[in-house]
């Protein structure tokens, strides 16, 4: 406090208005050099105006994110319906390949039992 009560007393005991203002000006720079990193110093309405502006961005962000979310389940719905029909379009031609396949082997085992037969008849 002595150094308020220093400056009191040499604003007091000044003699002129310029003598004054150099007083103050002295002060400032005191204060300056005591505390170089002041001016760098957030107050409470910069802190305030910055968490407003991140609130701000952060809603921005949460809507961004919303709206891909969206897009991401309508695409993953999209992807399910495609899947589901490549899905029953291989099983209908699983089994149509094995409805080609039986119309192929059937045929062959009756011709195959009959040669067979031919052959142990021939014996």
């Amino acid at each position: 406090m002595s150094s308020v009560v220093a400056l009191y007393d040499a604003l007091a005991s000044a003699p002129d208005e310029r003598t004054r203002a150099r007083v103050i000006a002295e002060a400032f720079e005191r204060l300056e050099e005591r505390y170089p990193h002041l001016p760098d110093l957030a107050t409470q309405g910069h802190v305030r105006e910055t968490e407003l502006r991140l609130q701000k961005e952060i809603e921005q962000v949460r809507a961004e994110l919303r709206a891909t979310e969206l897009r991401l389940q309508k695409e993953i719905e999209q992807l399910r319906a495609e899947l589901k029909l490549d899905i029953e379009r291989v099983r209908s031609e699983v089994t149509h390949t094995k409805i080609d396949l039986l119309k192929w082997i059937i045929p062959l085992m009756f011709a195959q039992v009959g040669a067979i037969a031919a052959l142990v008849k021939l014996l």
